[in-house]
């Protein structure tokens, strides 16, 4: 074997890459910088997140991925190269890839991923859907016929789903995640403090003091904004209850998520659900106090997962496993039809 089968957890916030037999190689911010006169690719990943917001007019830095879908093609086939290139060195063969995907995402936009992973120098593409990695990556035993439910709050999709048989048996997935907190922050301070914020101190307000639940005690933090009366430079401190009324809209679309699946779970399973708990994964389900709210509004014991952030990419780092197993033409992992057989 000269080719090493990589497992990629294409996520809107980051990007992770799992290489057969030596686990997660590489994570780092799905961002490229690009010289808008030439077109030239400047920076990949960590160097070009460093440049959002702080960037001379002619170089740009791109998301290309929006809300869990590639919204840039083209860059984000360069970024995909550029990283895939990183993962694996010297190669003689071309490595089969397997790219997790939001479970919600429709054909068109499975096409763009397939053929992004091809253009960036795979030899296969093949697709795992979100909340069926999270789930084998959070050590759920997913082959029994036993009803887990996995609520993947990512920077750009949340996906609910209830997973039984090693198959999705329902499950929705919204376009509410990480970067809604973000932006909720941005408004609210905006609204209340008449402050402008940029994204990167909406997001360390949201690690530091971001909670959905009341915390037992206070916290503030200090911030830098722009007044927008002034025009100038303002420093104020916020505090975490004002965190919770920022992110009320935002997770109650969650809440109301997690509910419709639930009502549409046959009951034999939502009694399993009861049973094993809710598990949470995703950088968002680390906002402090998810999973009590969870288990406040259910009344199902919850909890997050141990390194919840790279659980989608061991998840579908362990699916490579099955790649001999699969049939020709199954380009859907999560569609797979023979299990050990």
């Amino acid at each position: 074997m000269f080719s090493k089968d990589i497992g990629i957890d294409l996520g809107t916030a980051s990007i992770l890459v799992y290489v057969d037999g030596k686990g997660i190689v590489l994570q780092e911010p799905s961002v490229v910088a690009v010289d808008k006169n030439t077109g030239k690719l400047l920076k990949v990943g960590t160097d070009a997140q460093r440049m959002l917001g702080r960037t001379p007019g002619n170089i740009v830095a791109i998301r290309p991925l929006r809300e869990g879908v590639i919204s840039d093609y083209d860059m984000t086939e360069r970024m995909l190269r550029e990283f895939i290139r990183k993962s694996v060195s010297f190669r003689i063969f071309k490595p089969r890839v397997v790219i997790c995907v939001p479970s919600g995402i429709t054909e068109v936009e499975e096409r763009a991923v397939i053929d992004a992973g091809l253009q960036a120098g795979a030899r296969r593409v093949y697709l795992i859907e979100e909340p069926l990695a999270a789930a084998i990556g959070a050590g759920i035993d997913i082959n029994k016929p036993d009803g887990h439910m996995i609520v993947d709050i990512g920077g750009g999709t949340t996906d609910v789903a209830v997973i039984s048989l090693s198959g999705i048996v329902t499950s929705e997935s919204i376009k509410v995640a990480g970067d809604q907190f973000d932006e909720a922050i941005i408004k609210y301070i905006r609204r209340k403090h008449n402050v402008l914020i940029g994204e990167r101190t909406a997001e360390e307000l949201k690690c530091s003091i971001g909670c959905v639940f009341p915390r037992p005690e206070e916290v503030t933090a200090e911030i830098k904004g722009r007044c927008l009366m002034t025009g100038l430079p303002r420093v104020f401190s916020v505090t975490s209850s004002e965190m919770i009324e920022a992110f009320e809209e935002t997770t109650t679309r969650i809440l109301e998520t997690i509910h419709s699946v639930l009502e549409r779970t046959p009951p034999e399973l939502v009694a399993d659900i009861s049973t094993n708990g809710i598990v949470m994964t995703g950088g968002g389900s680390l906002i402090w106090g998810f999973d009590k709210l969870l288990e406040s509004h259910t009344g199902i014991e919850t909890h997050v997962a141990d390194d919840a952030i790279s659980c989608v990419a061991y998840g579908t780092g362990k699916s490579l496993e099955w790649l001999s197993t699969m049939q020709d033409g199954t380009i859907n992992i999560s569609r797979r039809k023979q299990m050990n057989h």
